[in-house]
Order: C-alpha cells, then sequence, then structure tokens
C-alpha cells in the first residue's frame, strides 16, 4: 500500500499542529508550526510526492504556511471532508489506494476507510488509532508528518533522491 502513494493530505489541528488555537485579544488566531513537518513535506515533493490539507476550521495562518510549503491544494472548514477527498481524487485522477491521509480525530474517519495508507498521529483519539495503517510515535505538530514522509519515501525507495544533496562528497 504504501509503494503506491502518490498524494499525502494532512489534517491541520492536531496534526501540522499540536492542536493548540491561540487568540489575542485583538481575536487574531495563531498556530504553531513545526519545521519538522515542513521539511517532510518539501522532501515529499522533491520525490515527486503531491500534498494537499483539508481543514475543518478556517485560518489565515493555514494559507500562509501552505504557500510556504508550495501546497496548492487548500481545503478549509470543510466539515465533510470525503467531499474535499473526492475532489483531489478527480483532480488528479487518482485512486484510493494511491493516497495516504494523516489525521487525529472523529472527523477524520471517512477519509481514513477510504484510503490506502490511513495514517494516525500518536496523540489521536483512539477509534482513529484503530482504523488507521499506521501510528506515528511522534504526537502531532511535532514532527509527525515528516516521519510519515520519511516512512514512504524510504519504503519507494526514493530516500535516495533526499540524501543525495547531503552525502558528503568523495575525495
Amino acid at each position: 500500500m504504501i509503494k503506491k502513494i502518490k498524494l499525502v493530505i494532512v489534517d491541520v489541528d492536531g496534526v501540522l499542529t499540536d492542536g493548540t488555537i491561540s487568540i489575542d485579544s485583538q481575536g487574531v488566531e495563531t498556530k504553531a508550526f513545526h519545521v519538522l513537518d515542513g521539511t517532510g513535506i518539501s522532501y515529499l515533493h522533491r520525490a515527486g510526492i503531491k500534498t494537499a490539507i483539508i481543514s475543518g476550521r478556517n485560518s489565515s495562518a493555514v494559507i500562509h504556511r501552505a504557500k510556504e510549503l508550495n501546497i496548492g491544494d487548500v481545503y478549509q472548514g470543510v466539515m465533510i471532508k470525503l467531499d474535499a477527498y473526492k475532489q483531489l481524487l478527480g483532480k488528479y485522477a487518482l485512486r484510493d489506494e494511491e493516497i495516504c491521509y494523516i489525521g487525529d480525530d472523529l472527523i477524520d474517519l471517512p477519509v481514513l476507510y477510504r484510503v490506502g495508507f490511513p495514517v494516525a498521529v500518536a496523540n489521536a483519539c483512539p477509534l482513529v488509532k484503530k482504523h488507521s495503517a499506521y501510528v506515528t510515535r511522534t504526537k502531532g505538530g511535532c514532527g509527525a508528518v515528516r516521519e510519515v514522509a520519511e516512512k514512504i519515501l524510504k519504503f519507494q525507495d526514493k530516500w535516495h533522491l533526499i540524501m543525495e544533496r547531503y552525502q558528503k562528497p568523495a575525495t
């Protein structure tokens, strides 16, 4: 199932973030994103794997972060995530078995039931963990997406595409 993955879809709150929502006295919401997750997304792109975001909430911080990471497919305020998922399948002419979804809560279950590689972060609710093929060792917002990216790339024998840049040159 991992060898076929062509698209990785992630939830935001609890997956790309630790789930904390900070709101200042002016009502401005902020989110904290871990650099390791951004690096993992960049690695996926470098290896030719697409990424997308499907979130139940709306946040301008998510739009900003997605632009930084070159994630073009961002669906926010989606209470029925399966609808956005089906749009992505159609847009890229993909099959369920070619998709990885990383989630943490009940709203993610309908998509997790469908995808080829359903993943729960370490701090996901028990039912999400039960219906996932893989549960990360890392908590959401702390590098869990990076962990999944590495797992996929190593399993697909694409990790060398990442490591070429970091290898010590022969002398």
